[in-house]
């Protein structure tokens, strides 16, 4: 290792290295690594010439910090769905920059999740009284993507074969319009721009979507584009502004079916563009078809109230190519700060913030009309847009004053502008009003007006009269010293990697460094909007040009985009490139795509949503693509074949030596090999997809390269592509690109572009030569794991060599057979042990899915193995017919603190083995915060919003 940062990274020093390759038969990493990774596409050593030599902490930190100011931070008033913002200090430095919030992962062991969970019910209960509708998720990627899911429900529920036209309002936000197009075509929905006043809705109509506020900031009451909508048997998707419909009526009230919308500018600063939790509502009867995490309510096993994500069955991990939806991840970080933002200012500190913002604008709006300014009388809430001659002098004006405005048209040079917008937001003031007044009279060559006292504006449209948000939570919290505590009786109630290893196969969980994290927050990258002038984002331009550099000479490919800001999204970006390289060369008719039986069930989702049919592939006894299978299957459907998607090393953890053939076959019959680079973590620095037969590759920055999870999210998905496919990576309608590209995915150019950072930071402190000890120590961590647990859970797969990849899958199911034990009576046990359960029941049912990652060391990785072995006792107790085989420590797991200092104590083992099972945990126990959820009573009885003043005194 060259790299003075890799010791920090990688958990096990080189001497306990060496004594686990002792363990496993091995004198050195080098013979470990050849028996492991297949010869025919191990690399003789890692691309040192295409990365910088890794440094320390403080040189790389410098060297960002010299490259963000090249960024220009101006006032950016450009509107269009990106606002400044005021996080709170508390929000931003004990749950944004807070390990213990940003290191969890998804909270599906619930149980030691309720902290989380219960942040994101407020969040959900804060959207559903914003809009009036009753359902609503857990957060989206992005505004645009959540219209187009949005459209997705409306089309999928719609019963009419001949409703394929949806038609979207012509003040729609130009993102939203050119992510829609993107998802629209391979569906084959008709797309349609409209006045939404006076377009006709007829029976081939199965959606309309309406902005409110409009982009050129106009409000209006659509009660009638509704009913005529719903007349014609369409459903209508409202898309808001949080902040304005704090005053309007929600658009619940007035007929919505769906809501859709970014919580950006409660509190989450713009970055460039992301992340940002979008959100999503609807009515009762679509709660089955919502895309994304719905948490709802439940009771535990002690009849208390309980958290937990529900309705899964609705997922894409369950249905998979019945999925509605291809969305995996969220914005959980993002929705829990909206979230916490909700409750610091309370319903009425929201609408306060909302009516000095009309106010002000309606100041701007008296100053324009003085001016001269040619103005349309329009209800507004924070935004004006003006076309008129004048309008390069305003641009002019406002660039020497240091503002930037939104220049008309979208995607106009400044010097060619017909027109400007102004949207004001939280941070404005009078005397930036005064300051924006000054260069508008400047450029129209007149004084500066005075203005009447700033006063909230009238609105002719409906308002809200109905109190609203009236939950405790939304007016306990007030002070920041019952803020505080709030929060962090929250952080109190989840495990993170705060706490211990959290073993996730296919997750990835490693460290997330401390001066990875820290340039999120520099205003130089947190304050950007993402439609800002070019020349103003230079910084972003040469880190993403690093990054994609850097990583494309890691995976072997010729190109990279940023843009898909999550896993799923890199998938269907990636099947999206494909797809138009074959229509490119006349084959348009090429719609198979061939997925193994394994695979990951946002794969065949991807598919679908690609317009492509889905053809399943199966393995064989080792978990091993079946080659026989699957070159019969590519013969059979060669005049169609578009893709195989494959993931390697393969979903069972094993690097299948027949990678290169696998590819081969796949290419002689026409189809691309997508690879899956969920499992990337084994492989950077030693063999590079792009090198031994992979056209295109999604790349998990969220895990293989250390942003952190979130507890659900945020998520980076670039892809990689192969030189002939570089020319149709996404565009971006306000940013010059191919004319080949296919249309964008998220709503900013660089998708969740302010934590690429974190990336940066991580490639330029550890170099190539690090990378590669990394992943090598990854593969060694696994095996020695499935070496030591093999005598007590079988590992169930192996490569030819008898070694597993990065991760280990642990079959369980005899245990259900000899002890009547199933492998969720394991994973509640293991959380009085003190640790997250692995990856449960996939993609085996009945076993668990290990992955160590390099960054624990040897004691925690003997301290889980550890865990483990004593289970088994337990277990073996149970067998020996020595434990009862109903109430014993794994049926009753977890054990809470109230459950073991009760006065009564019920069960025939010792409280002692019920809640301090291993030597030591005395001194450092993470309690359960709940006992065994029941999911099954969650769902019957969907509860996911925070229950009302009359719910808590009648539960009282």
């Amino acid at each position: 290792m060259t790299s003075p940062f890799a010791q920090r990274h990688i958990g096990p020093s080189e001497a306990e290295q060496l004594r686990m390759l002792n363990a496993l038969g091995y004198s050195d990493l080098q013979e470990f690594i050849a028996d492991v990774v297949p010869a025919d596409i191990l690399d003789p050593k890692p691309p040192v010439d295409a990365l910088p030599e890794g440094c320390g902490e403080a040189e790389a930190l410098q060297q960002l910090k010299q490259l963000s100011e090249t960024n220009t931070l101006r006032r950016s008033l450009i509107g269009l769905g990106y606002y400044g913002t005021a996080t709170p200090a508390l929000i931003q430095r004990h749950v944004f920059e807070n390990p213990a919030w940003y290191t969890a992962y998804t909270p599906y062991q619930a149980e030691i999740a309720q902290g989380r969970l219960e942040a994101l019910l407020n969040f959900q209960t804060l959207i559903s009284e914003l809009t009036g509708l009753p359902i609503a998720n857990a957060s989206l990627l992005d505004e645009a993507t959540a219209a187009a899911e949005a459209m997705s429900l409306s089309f999928g529920v719609c019963r009419r074969p001949e409703a394929t036209r949806f038609l979207v309002d012509a003040n729609v936000l130009p993102q939203t319009w050119a992510v829609l197009q993107t998802r629209a075509e391979p569906l084959g929905i008709s797309l349609e721009r409209i006045d939404p006043a006076t377009a006709p809705i007829d029976a081939s109509v199965f959606g309309v979507l309406l902005q409110l506020p409009g982009a050129d900031g106009c409000l209006w009451d659509p009660t009638a584009v509704i009913e005529a909508a719903h007349a014609a048997g369409a459903l209508v998707t409202v898309a808001i502004d949080p902040l304005a419909q704090t005053l309007m009526a929600p658009v619940g009230s007035l007929g919505a079916d769906i809501a859709v919308g970014s919580a950006q500018r409660l509190g989450v600063p713009m970055g460039f563009g992301g992340p940002h939790a979008a959100f999503f509502s609807t009515v009762e009867a679509y709660k089955r078809q919502i895309p994304g995490r719905l948490v709802g309510q439940s009771k535990d096993a002690e009849g208390r109230s309980a958290l937990r994500l529900a309705l899964q069955t609705r997922e894409q991990h369950i249905r998979r190519d019945k999925a509605t939806s291809n969305i995996c991840t969220a914005q959980v970080l993002l929705a829990v700060m909206a979230s916490f933002y909700a409750v610091h200012h309370g319903p009425d500190g929201l609408q306060a913030i909302a009516q000095r913002i009309a106010g002000l604008r309606s100041q701007l709006e008296q100053g324009l009309r003085v001016l001269g300014y040619p103005l349309e009388l329009a209800d507004r809430f924070d935004t004006v847009t003006v076309h008129c001659a004048s309008a390069p002098a305003v641009h002019r004006a406002a660039a020497v004053a240091g503002f930037n405005l939104r220049v008309l048209p979208d995607g106009a040079a400044p010097a060619d502008a017909t027109g400007f917008g102004i949207s004001l937001d939280e941070l404005s003031d009078q005397q930036e009003l005064q300051a924006l007044l000054a260069l508008l009279a400047e450029a129209c060559g007149q004084a500066t007006p005075q203005l009447e006292a700033e006063q909230a504006p009238s609105l002719s449209l409906p308002q809200r009269s109905q109190p609203w948000l009236s939950q405790p939570v939304f007016h306990q919290y007030r002070s920041e010293s019952e803020l505080l505590r709030y929060i962090q009786r929250l952080v109190s109630r989840d495990l993170s990697l705060v706490h211990g290893m959290i073993p996730l196969g296919s997750c990835t969980m490693k460290l997330n460094a401390a001066a990875e994290l820290q340039p999120v927050s520099w205003p130089a990258f947190a304050a950007l909007h993402p439609f800002a002038p070019a020349d103003q984002a230079q910084a972003y331009r040469r880190l993403a040009d690093d990054l994609e550099q850097w990583l494309a000479a890691l995976t072997g490919f010729a190109a990279v985009s940023l843009q898909p800001n999550a896993g799923s999204q890199g998938e269907y970006a990636g099947l999206l490139v494909i797809r138009a390289w074959h229509r490119s060369r006349g084959e348009a008719h090429r719609d198979i795509c061939l997925i193994p039986t394994s695979a990951h069930g946002t794969n065949p989702a991807s598919a679908v949503m690609a317009g492509l049919k889905v053809v399943a592939v199966a393995c064989d006894d080792e978990g091993n693509i079946d080659q026989q299978d699957l070159a019969a299957k590519a013969a059979e459907h060669a005049d169609r074949l578009a893709a195989l998607m494959v993931t390697y090393p393969s979903t069972h953890g094993v690097f299948e030596t027949g990678i290169r053939e696998i590819c081969s076959v796949v290419h002689r019959n026409g189809g691309q090999v997508y690879l899956d680079g969920a499992n990337l973590n084994a492989q950077v620095g030693l063999c590079r997809p792009g090198a031994f037969g992979a056209d295109v590759c999604h790349l998990n920055l969220h895990k293989t390269f250390c942003i952190p999870h979130g507890g659900g999210g945020p998520g980076v998905g670039p892809i990689g592509v192969a030189a002939h496919l570089a020319p149709y990576l996404p565009g971006h309608p306000l940013q010059a690109g191919a004319a080949s590209a296919i249309g964008p995915v998220s709503a900013a150019a660089l998708g969740s572009a302010s934590i690429l950072p974190i990336s940066w930071m991580y490639l330029r402190m550890m170099g190539a030569e690090a990378l590669r000890q990394a992943s090598a120590v990854a593969l060694l961590s696994a095996n020695y794991l499935a070496h030591r647990l093999d005598a007590s859970y079988p590992v169930l797969f192996r490569g030819s060599t008898g070694r597993v990849a990065h991760e280990c899958i642990l079959d369980l199911r005899p245990l259900k057979r000899d002890a009547g034990i199933d492998v969720d009576d394991i994973a509640k046990r293991l959380m009085d042990y003190g640790f997250h359960a692995p990856t449960v029941s996939w993609p085996v049912a009945g076993t668990v899915m290990v992955e160590p990652t390099e960054s624990e060391s040897l004691a925690e990785l003997d301290r889980f193995a550890d865990a483990l072995v004593a289970i088994r006792q337990e277990i073996r107790a149970i067998e020996a017919g020595s434990s009862d085989p109903r109430n014993n420590p794994l049926k009753r797991a977890p054990h809470t603190l109230a459950a073991v200092t009760a006065d009564d104590w019920d069960r025939p083992y010792s409280r002692q083995q019920a809640a301090f099972p291993m030597e030591g945990q005395q001194a450092n126990k993470v309690w359960p915060a709940v006992a065994r959820i029941d999911n099954a009573f969650g769902d019957r009885n969907l509860v996911c919003t925070c229950p009302s003043v009359e719910a808590v005194a009648v539960a009282a």
